[in-house]
């Protein structure tokens, strides 16, 4: 589904991204560990439409997406959920999902919506709750679920499971592989905790100082002994 070729990109003139080759096949999780520092949110801002792109190709469904507007590539089924800010914390759940599906009919919403409360049933029972009296987790699935609003195609998920308490974070990965086999949704997924994502992970990359330093299946990082001892305590 997505093809990055010799991707070299970051901020004006910096550099954050050194030629990075990565395939994402479709309806499958892919995730991409490394350490603070990375490049791992600059890689998904890159496809996103949100960095510089100095050099190579990012191929979305055999259609090379760069120079799209970040606003335009959620009409081709790309859908981006940042790390931060990514709901409105003064807006109530329902608010955020209307907002989120702006572009849509009331109907078509309206529906959208019924089917992120079957995805997501916490969310009928405070569906009127402001966001800021959520916790930590409950936000990231909202996060999930506004971006699932729009339908996507690819769905990109900066550090989702970042600063959550383990059995959270094991939930909300948990609600993720049943969103793939749900919607048949393809996940783009970086993480700096790498066990858990890698443990769901059907595919997977290790960045480091904005390279690709490992490839492979996540098991196969996850157990490389090489991976293991240099960076599994770090990321």
């Amino acid at each position: 589904m997505l093809k990055i070729k010799g991707l070299c990109s970051g901020y004006g003139k910096s550099k954050v991204l050194f030629d990075i080759n990565i395939v994402v096949p479709a309806k499958q999780v892919t995730v991409v560990v490394g350490p603070n520092g990375a490049g791992k949110t600059t890689l998904l801002n890159s496809i996103g439409g949100l960095a510089t792109i100095h050099s190579g190709e990012i191929a979305y469904m055999d259609e090379n997406i760069v120079g799209i507007p970040s606003y335009s590539l959620a009409k081709i089924g790309i859908s981006l959920v940042p790390q931060t800010q990514n709901t409105f914390l003064n807006l109530s759940v329902r608010e955020n999902l209307v907002m989120a599906g702006y572009l849509l009919s009331k109907t078509e919403r309206e529906e959208k919506m019924r089917e992120i409360f079957e995805l997501f049933p916490v969310f009928k029972d405070f569906v009127d709750r402001k966001v800021e009296t959520l916790s930590g987790g409950e936000r990231r699935m909202l996060a999930i679920a506004i971006g699932l609003m729009r339908s996507p195609k690819l769905l990109l998920l900066d550090e989702i499971t970042t600063d959550l308490a383990p059995i959270m974070a094991k939930r909300v990965l948990k609600n993720l592989v049943e969103l793939k086999d749900k919607l048949g949704v393809t996940l783009l997924m970086v993480e700096q905790t790498a066990r858990r994502a890698l443990e769901i992970a059907d595919k997977a990359y290790l960045l480091v100082s904005g390279e690709i330093k490992f490839e492979g299946k996540g098991d196969e990082l996850l157990h490389h002994p090489e991976f293991t001892k240099k960076y599994l305590g770090v990321v």
